[in-house]
């Protein structure tokens, strides 16, 4: 497996060394966006192991994601929850995981410079995309998601000490190590929460950098419905 995209790293420290990185990522009927998005990954990270975890997809998204070299591994039960946790369970031996969605939302140019900041700071356990950091793309999140963020975002931060801006942004670049152990409980949406918490509890920071979002290719799958199950994964973290 060649990881071109992380050699500049060190180069200029005069290290030989290079971190390597996995990339997960789940996906559900994601035919649209699931080869742009690995087809950018493996321009930006020079071809790293892309592990698929598939909800069952009616279309060609398996089809696509093989034909682009990427793993599969088909979920036992449904949601994202469900997907990461079949995931964690085959995390190579790599220095960190990249967690990214199917549908071409996050740019992944961004992913070297959150592994840089993972490189010198060895007191962050993980990186992630501000949405918010920049000038919000209206196209890409309509006001009605930018609203229900922003006030997951608020009570995210009231209910707990894990300040974030974006706590539910699916780009993430963690250390593989944190994942290994990680019962995920979780079953959809709200993983990004358990998550959070998860880093906090091994003692690590987390570190945001802003980052461009685009409009998602194919159908929208978060619903209200998600939002309720978000905030009461909020309360059931701050009571463990």
């Amino acid at each position: 497996m060649t990881r071109k995209g992380f050699e500049s790293l060190h180069q200029s420290r005069g290290e030989s060394r290079t971190p390597s990185a996995q990339v997960i990522i789940a996906a559900l009927d994601e035919e649209e966006g699931i080869g742009p998005t690995i087809g950018e990954l493996n321009l930006t990270l020079g071809c790293p192991h892309v592990l698929v975890v598939d909800g069952r997809s009616k279309d060609r998204t398996v089809e696509i994601a093989e034909s682009m070299g990427a793993e599969i591994l088909l979920q036992d039960g449904h949601g994202k929850g469900n997907a990461l946790a079949k995931a964690v369970r085959h995390v190579d031996d790599v220095d960190y995981v990249v967690l990214t969605d199917a549908d071409y939302t996050y740019p992944a140019d961004y992913i070297n410079q959150m592994i840089r900041i993972l490189e010198k700071n060895h007191c962050v356990g993980m990186v992630c995309g501000n949405r918010f950091g920049k000038r919000v793309d209206k196209e890409a999140m309509g006001s009605a998601f930018y609203f229900g963020n922003r006030l997951l975002s608020i009570t995210h931060n009231a209910l707990n000490g894990v300040r974030l801006e974006d706590p539910l942004t699916g780009l993430r670049v963690v250390r593989a190590n944190i994942l290994r152990d990680w019962e995920v409980k979780s079953k959809g949406f709200d993983v990004e929460v358990e998550l959070n918490h998860h880093v906090e509890r091994k003692g690590f920071d987390i570190v945001e950098i802003p980052i461009s979002y685009r409009p998602r290719l194919g159908e929208k799958k978060l619903k209200v419905k998600h939002g309720i199950s978000i905030i009461k994964r909020m309360m059931l973290e701050v009571t463990l």
